[in-house]
């Protein structure tokens, strides 16, 4: 038995040398550790958080100390019933602050999924796969609605649509003061409105995810099909749809959590009509009964977790989603002949009215003198070039373009975004060379799900958590603290992208690098990053716009200090300044897209460029 102690350990040691000799090995025992320690901590804290007594009112009406352990929170939002009378038993606090939220939150996230997909997913198919017209502006302008934040989505909405007839406006928006067209409530504030602008907002993830497979699969697979003499009906639903459906799962995992827990949008569109959602009522239930809304909280991952599931079953069911190969392949652009020009004109009026307009609102907002009078005599530039205005504070005295403050809040910004960027995209790409590579290893299974578990955490809860997490770690703070957070935030963006990427490459191409002795470093940098370099590069440049026009995950982080853009805005809206949110609004979009260009003009690739076009 003694004997056989060293020949054990040699056989240990040589499974284990064996182990860390593949890079696709070590990359994934690093992440899981690192993504341990910054997804599965901060979830304990939110659990533990669920079940202590917070100070204040809290505590006040638990009648225990403060970090006393109690179920009262989950007594209290799931399970109060008030006496009804004659009328019965009828839901209370639990019906007005959780169950009426949470149906309204999973119809929005639901319609809005389907929309993104639905409008990102047709358009995609139009720009990679046919022959359409416009290609460069359908390309360019689709991703429009994606780089603008949504809040400001919502307030375009809201400037447009409102009038004296609906919720709690006291003025007319563009259409009700330029056209006489007052629109019905349902149509300004509520389910619609909401949906819509979310689906709207999120379509460039289907527009990006799935555009970059149809780019890039095979066209032989559709050619031979073709040959065959197959209805193009037919090829859709049975090639090219089973080929991006791991990428329309992305799509409606990354649109329904962000769904789920968007909050800036459903305040602007619902609560004139006090339509809540889950995120909108965690985020009031925050500063009196802490515990109820990090209950809200859990429940929201729980949903996200549950989606999760059903994606890796939906596409772990299949054994292998390769469409690129060693082999060489022209895509066949479909015909569209007679159909082209009027639908690639639809395409541009939809663009034109979804993209194109709320910039020419925000730029009109950002000049008018008087709210509601659009006439060229109520305009100016001074919110934009005055010095010395009356409308500011001291210290803010100067139109955004001459501001001290502004100007460092944009460096602040860039730098910011920038590194979350070069964070979260490469760790991202190695993910997602990890997880193709250990395809359905229990390592790689874990990986994944924790890569992309950070997204289903909602974004003032995710904030809130870090803040409290900084209190005990005295290095995490300011830009540090924004950037780890951002960071962490918004790899599941960059893992969709490697994981998609690297699922479509065969192995063959690997292996036979590997046949002439082709370092692992070369072989990323000279063979896989240039084949799926558009995806790639979509990777590196979806967590820095998303950072550009973050508010809800670092509004609890920013130093009073180092301001952010994003958070300046939120402030100028908040004091009635709109003409200078409507500003630095443009400010916001006009810098991204010049990021987007420049990378572009150096790399070839752009945030578009993953369907190309």
């Amino acid at each position: 038995m003694i004997k056989s102690n060293p020949l054990r350990w040699r056989r240990l040691m040589g499974r284990v040398r064996s182990f860390l000799s593949k890079p696709a090995n070590i990359i994934l025992l690093v992440f899981f550790i690192i993504l341990t320690l910054l997804t599965l901590y901060p979830l304990v804290i939110l659990l533990w958080e669920t079940v202590i007594v917070h100070a204040g009112r809290e505590a006040r009406a638990i009648g225990l100390k403060k970090g006393a352990t109690t179920l009262y929170h989950f007594k209290r939002l799931l399970f109060t019933l008030d006496d009804g009378g004659a009328g019965g038993i009828r839901l209370s606090n639990s019906w007005i602050q959780f169950y009426e939220p949470l149906f309204n939150t999973l119809s929005v996230s639901i319609t809005s999924s389907a929309i993104a997909i639905a409008f990102g997913g047709t358009v995609a198919w139009f720009v990679a796969r046919t022959n359409i017209k416009y290609k460069k502006f359908i390309s360019t302008v689709f991703v429009f609605p994606y780089i603008m934040p949504s809040w400001t989505l919502a307030l375009f909405w809201q400037s447009f649509f409102k009038n004296v007839n609906v919720g709690t406006g006291t003025s007319n928006g563009i259409m009700a003061s330029v056209f006489g067209i007052f629109v019905p409530q349902w149509f300004v504030y509520g389910y619609f409105p909401i949906s819509f602008v979310l689906g709207l907002h999120y379509a460039p993830f289907a527009y990006i995810l799935i555009g970059g497979i149809l780019r890039n699969m095979d066209a032989n697979l559709e050619e031979a099909a073709t040959i065959l003499k197959t209805p193009r009906s037919r090829i859709l639903s049975r090639i090219t749809l089973p080929i991006v459906m791991p990428a329309m799962m992305s799509t409606l995992l990354l649109v329904f959590a962000s769904s789920m827990s968007a909050y800036a949008v459903p305040i602007f569109l619902g609560s004139p009509v006090r339509y809540y959602v889950l995120s909108t009522k965690m985020k009031s239930l925050m500063d009196t009964y802490s515990g109820q809304a990090y209950i809200i909280a859990a429940v929201m991952i729980l949903f996200g977790v549950i989606i999760l599931a059903l994606n890796k079953k939906m596409t772990g069911s299949r054994k292998s989603f390769t469409t690129v190969t060693g082999k060489s392949s022209q895509i066949a652009l479909v015909n569209l002949k007679r159909a082209n020009r009027p639908i690639a004109l639809l395409l541009v009026v939809i663009l034109a009215l979804a993209a194109v307009l709320p910039l020419i609102t925000f730029a009109a907002e950002s000049v008018i003198i008087k709210a509601g009078d659009y006439s060229f005599s109520n305009m100016t530039l001074e919110f934009w070039i005055g010095k010395d205005l009356q409308y500011l504070d001291q210290g803010d005295s100067n139109g955004i373009l001459f501001s001290p403050k502004v100007w460092k809040a944009l460096g602040y910004s860039l730098a910011l975004a920038v590194t979350c960027a070069l964070v979260a995209g490469t760790s991202g790409m190695l993910v997602g060379y990890g997880i193709a590579k250990r395809k359905n290893s229990k390592l790689a299974n874990a990986v994944n799900s924790l890569s992309f578990f950070p997204y289903l955490m909602p974004s003032l809860a995710f904030g809130a958590i870090y803040l409290a997490m900084s209190t005990r770690v005295s290095w995490l703070n300011g830009f540090v603290l924004l950037a780890l957070v951002g960071s962490v935030k918004y790899l599941p963006f960059a893992s969709r992208s490697g994981v998609n990427a690297m699922l479509q490459l065969s192995g063959e191409i690997e292996e036979a690098a590997l046949v002439v002795a082709v370092p692992w470093w070369k072989r990323m940098t000279r063979i896989i990053f240039p084949i799926q370099k558009a995806t790639f590069l979509s990777g590196y440049l979806l967590p820095m716009i998303s950072c550009m026009r973050e508010l809800s995950l670092f509004v609890l982080l920013v130093p009073t200090s180092n301001t952010i853009l994003t958070t300046m805005l939120m402030q100028y809206s908040e004091k009635g300044w709109a003409q200078f949110g409507n500003a630095i609004n443009l400010l916001i979009i006009v810098v991204v897209l010049t990021l987007n260009f420049t990378v572009n003009k150096l790399t070839g690739a752009s945030i578009d460029k993953g369907v190309g076009g």
